[in-house]
């Protein structure tokens, strides 16, 4: 039997900061948790977000009055504060005081009227405020007239996994910096702010000179001190004013002409966790490592020397090496991990301030435990950023593969999904002769023969033989590990702590391996390492186990099988987008995020300088860089018509046998592509009123009155449709950057594309509206189908994405009967008139005993699977317990790539459980059968197991047969006799393309 790791259901995977650090334990994807069976998310998750059960705390509660960056007027006395187009917004102005001012005291008026205190006020990228409160305090807060929202100050992770090739292809006479003047004018005049973990100051690629007290004659772009604040001109004319705040073991001269600013906002965490539970520095300077690293990404010096543990890696730059840095700390370090992460109040405040200091673009490599709503404080204060011209680049996740486990997905949020580039390999080379390829990063050279042994077989008498085989501290003997390279199974445990037992046991390498399917790591380990995934490390394990087993390290890949890139990394979080019920296409790009070299926090990282992390943590950097050297090549340019640069330019990105990537909800509009970006020719734009309209769209009262806007409408570079019934039509428009004459070609497999117009004659800087009309054609209902739009013209190609989910009719996926004879009605809607309705089953299979013990292994767990064809409308398994006071789960599947994927756990804890499949695609489903406590004296759980798998006709009858007007309701009656009563019995009602209601009797 294949292995099954079972996992939460999607819904409920968690997400943390977007990466883990290559020297230390990993936190990326530590929040893939095992469930307990039967904790199913809610129906709409969420909504069930939206509405909490307020329990005492504190809180964010959001206003709905507009904050600084996009007040426009209206309040009697008090002048408009939005920023001009192309301007920031000023914070420091009179008017800006006054409305400031303003906004204060409704927070305090809207706090007093349920007894509660304003404790702190944000007022110029979102109008909120943060209170303790009681349940009933916060509940009435909810429902008073005018307040936004009202959210639990809640804590928030960074997002990694802990080359520096040019996988951008950046440098040299065709990169993107000599086509923008060289890495001394690429982002040159741009501020990024990066809401993070902090800055360490000493790294190399942060360094520059001293900032003098005026810009030099040469360069007007020179930052320079104006009393405590830092100032520099930037080049879309506005001033940025910030300042180095200093604080635990940092000073204010710490800032110089890269690094610009350096703020800390820790009153949430601060408050929060006691001294003795913190390793970190309450200052701007990084406890963790994590945000020198995503700051460094973005806009790091460049031409920096790395050399670590005796390896040299060449060197290293920013991806805007002209950038400047402004980072807000917001983000902290617990002891052990524990803990870290950063409140809800904090990182408004950090956002706050970068706005109001005037940055032009923020990184923000942090995510939630779920989705993000659009209305979450976060995600509103972003809004106002983009509304005042500033470009937000958001990390998506790393709780991929598993569908909807996105964050940060707002539309006027640029969403990265994390790649992976030219890896760093190294080949195992076996004494029998076979060859296997891995990453490494610790191999200075290659290591002649040696004796292979598992850690299994090498533990001390004391370690058990699971300890040993994960290399676990102090398990290793010495006496049989000396001189030998150790096989590590990957599993419990850092993955450098175990490299670094093998050194202490005396070992001279190891090989660590993939036990099943998964991402493999370039970390710098305590001796020269080779990461290796399955099958091959399957095969390297077996061997290691037999008498005389040797192994020879080779750099480079010395195998016949090459490694496809770039791919979409197996963390990387998914679509579709649940706050958007997939009318958005999240993410929107995919860039680098897999051993992403740059600097670090040493004291975390065991004394590096920089270090190999993995996340979304390390992609979107790269897209916060690529967005500075846009805006200071178009410094006027709004942000997302940069972000549709960006998209409509990119390349395919690989499966692991080479071929395309066809999975948008992975990759988005593909792997961004910088040689590309700067000639885009047509782009997709929006502001403020096609934000609130999509807002309103949704369900959102935003009190502004701007007319409300599908969803699928919102003038994305990408289309998206959650379910389209029969026919739908999408508008978008596009302003033309190179003017000429468009020719558009669509193909969406499945359906019926076509565009109106399909040719535009466009002048510069002009903008057309046009539409897509796409219809079901023979597309499976309720199965997502993918393709793209392209405008060609002006020697440019402009390339979205569609994914659209159709279906031909909407109707419950099961509804419920009971009795020997009797009916069930439902009602349906049809996407054309006269769709034909047909009836399948009754099937009612005989109940088969089975027995499974607490506690069973995933391997030995009872399975029952069935191989789906073409012909099979429905399947359904029904499991009871023996004795009544017993209690059974199931857990559903699906074998994918010959591996089993968990997709839920069915019951609730009682005596029985039930899975169901409605119009299932083919292949090999199935359900395991499980329980964690066995009856009062019984060793195992005994029950009965029935699986009913509708294919051809039979007894159930239904009626209409055919649908009426399409788009109206109506009603769908099944109707049977002769049934057992004994035993529960299934029919499906089909509608065409597969789509269909699973009637389950008695």
């Amino acid at each position: 039997m294949n292995h099954l790791s079972l996992r939460r259901p999607t819904a409920l995977i968690a997400a943390a900061v977007l990466t883990s650090a290559a020297f230390a334990a990993p936190v990326g994807n530590a929040a893939l948790t095992d469930p307990s069976p039967g904790s199913a998310a809610p129906d709409n998750l969420s909504s069930a977000l939206r509405l909490p059960k307020f329990a005492p705390g504190k809180y964010v509660v959001t206003l709905a009055d507009k904050p600084l960056a996009t007040y426009a007027g209206g309040v009697a006395g008090l002048k408009a504060t939005k920023p001009a187009k192309g301007k920031k917004v000023d914070a420091t102005g009179a008017d800006a005081k006054r409305y400031g001012t303003y906004l204060q005291s409704r927070h305090n008026q809207v706090a007093a009227k349920v007894g509660a205190t304003a404790s702190r006020h944000y007022t110029t990228a979102i109008n909120a405020f943060r209170a303790d409160l009681t349940g009933q305090q916060a509940a009435a807060l909810a429902k008073t007239p005018g307040v936004l929202a009202v959210t639990p100050d809640q804590l928030h992770k960074t997002l990694d996994d802990k080359k520096p090739a040019d996988f951008l292809k950046l440098s040299g006479n065709a990169g993107v910096w000599k086509a923008l003047g060289g890495n001394a004018e690429a982002g040159k005049g741009v501020v990024v702010g990066v809401v993070d973990t902090g800055i360490w100051p000493e790294s190399a690629s942060v360094s520059g000179p001293k900032l003098g007290t005026k810009p030099t004659a040469a360069d007007t772009y020179t930052p320079y001190r104006s009393g405590d604040s830092i100032v520099m001109h930037k080049a879309d004319g506005n001033d940025f004013t910030g300042s180095c705040q200093a604080g635990e073991d940092f000073t204010a001269d710490l800032c110089n002409t890269k690094l610009i600013s350096a703020k800390f906002f820790g009153d949430g965490w601060l408050g929060a966790t006691p001294p003795e539970a913190r390793d970190d520095w309450a200052s701007p300077r990084d406890g963790g490592g994590h945000g020198t690293h995503t700051a460094t990404t973005a806009a790091g010096r460049p031409g920096v020397d790395v050399a670590e543990s005796g390896i040299n890696f060449g060197t290293i730059s920013g991806v805007a090496p002209a950038a400047k840095i402004a980072v807000y700390k917001a983000l902290w370090t617990g002891k052990d991990d524990v803990g870290s992460g950063g409140y809800t109040s904090d990182i408004l405040a950090a956002i706050d301030q970068a706005v109001a200091d005037g940055v032009d673009v923020i990184n923000y490599s942090v995510g939630s435990q779920f989705e993000s709503s659009h209305v979450d404080p976060v995600q509103l204060a972003f809004l106002s950023a983009a509304s005042a011209g500033i470009f937000v680049s958001a990390a998506g996740g790393n709780s991929g593969p598993y569908e909807s486990s996105l964050d940060n997905t707002s539309p006027w949020v640029t969403t990265v999904a994390a790649s992976t580039v030219a890896p760093y390999e190294s080949t195992v080379v076996l004494g029998n002769g076979e060859k296997y390829a891995g990453l490494s990063t610790s191999l200075p050279g290659s290591i002649s023969s040696k004796p292979l042994v598992t850690g299994a077989a090498a533990k001390t008498t004391a370690a058990t033989e699971y300890d040993g085989s994960q290399c676990l501290p102090n398990t290793l003997d010495s006496a049989l590990v000396a001189g030998k390279i150790v096989v590590c199974d990957r599993g419990v445990g850092a993955r450098v702590d175990k490299s670094a037992e093998v050194k202490r046991a005396g070992g001279v390498g190891m090989v660590l391996l993939n036990l099943t399917d998964q991402d493999m790591v370039a970390d710098s380990h305590s001796v020269p390492t080779i990461h290796l995934n399955t099958p091959g490390s399957l095969s390297v394990k077996t061997y290691a186990g037999t008498p005389g087993a040797t192994v020879q390290f080779v750099q480079g890949n010395q195998t016949s099988v090459k490694t496809a890139y770039p791919q979409i990394a197996d963390f990387s979080s998914r679509g579709p987008s649940l706050s958007s019920n997939g009318n958005l296409l999240k993410p929107d790009i995919a860039a680098p995020g897999v051993n992403v070299l740059a600097a670090v926090a040493p004291p975390s990282n065991d004394g590096h300088s920089f270090a190999f992390y993995s996340g979304t943590s390390m992609a979107a950097p790269h897209i916060a860089g690529l967005a500075a050297l846009y805006l200071a090549k178009h410094p006027d340019w709004t942000p997302m018509m940069v972000k549709s640069a960006l998209m409509t330019t990119t390349s395919d990105v690989k499966k692991a046998d080479g071929s395309v990537n066809n999975d948008p909800f992975a990759r988005g509009a593909g792997e961004v592509q910088p040689s590309k970006m700067l000639s885009p020719g047509l782009v997709y734009d929006s502001g403020d009123a096609d934000w609130l309209g999509y807002l309103e769209g949704s369900g959102v009262d935003t009190g502004t009155g701007v007319p409300a806007i599908a969803p699928s409408n919102y003038n994305a570079p990408s289309i998206a449709v959650g379910q389209l019934v029969g026919t739908q039509t999408i508008t978008r428009r596009v302003t033309a950057v190179t003017g000429g004459l468009y020719r558009a070609t669509v193909s969406v497999p499945g359906m019926k594309a076509v565009v109106t117009p399909s040719i535009l004659n466009l002048q510069a800087g002009q903008t057309k509206t046009f539409t897509v009309k796409l219809t079901l054609d023979s597309g499976l209902s309720n199965v997502s189908t993918t393709g793209w739009l392209t405008w060609q013209g002006a020697n440019t190609s402009v390339r979205s994405p569609i994914v659209v989910k159709p279906t031909s009719a909407i109707a419950p996926t099961q509804v419920k009967g009971s009795g020997a004879s009797g009916s069930a009605s439902f009602e349906a809607v049809a996407g054309t008139s006269g769709l034909p309705i047909k009836a399948y089953g009754v099937v009612s299979a005989p109940a088969v005993p089975g027995a499974v013990p607490a506690g069973a292994a995933d391997a030995d767990l009872p399975n029952y699977p069935v191989t789906v064809t073409a012909a099979t409308k429905a399947v359904q398994w029904n499991i009871k317990t023996v004795d009544p006071a017993g209690s059974i789960w199931l857990v559903l599947y699906k074998v994918v790539n010959g591996q089993m994927q968990a997709l839920s756990f069915e019951g609730d804890g009682s005596n029985q459980a039930s899975a169901t499949l409605s119009a299932p695609e083919p292949g090999v489903w199935g359900v395991l059968a499980i329980t964690l406590s066995n009856p009062p004296g019984a060793d195992t759980t005994a029950y009965t197991m029935q699986t009913n798998v509708v294919t051809g006709g039979g007894s159930l009858a239904v009626t209409p047969s055919r649908a009426p007007l399409a788009g109206k309701p109506f009603q769908v009656t099944a109707s049977w006799s002769g049934l057992p009563t004994d035993q529960r019995s299934t029919g499906f009602v089909e509608f065409p393309n597969r789509a269909g209601t699973v009637v389950t009797i008695n």
